[in-house]
């Protein structure tokens, strides 16, 4: 399922990260690579933050859709 419809505070591993190949480089350069953990600490509107290799981390619920957990 993608990540903006995870649960808060329910910890994921990382199946796949889609989108185009530049989207794909900046999610991994996030810290977003397959087989990582990622926790959703808070979603509200139009964002999420997450807490991806010990860092906090705020992406837009279209570039979590692309996320797969």
């Amino acid at each position: 399922m993608p990540l903006s419809m995870v649960k808060q505070g329910e910890a994921n591993t990382i199946k796949r990260v889609g989108g185009k190949e530049e989207t794909k480089r900046f999610l991994e350069n996030l810290g977003f690579v397959v087989g990582g953990t990622v926790t959703v600490i808070s979603g509200t509107g139009g964002s999420m933050i997450v807490n991806v290799k010990d860092s906090r981390v705020a992406i837009g619920r279209d570039m979590a859709s692309k996320i797969i957990v």
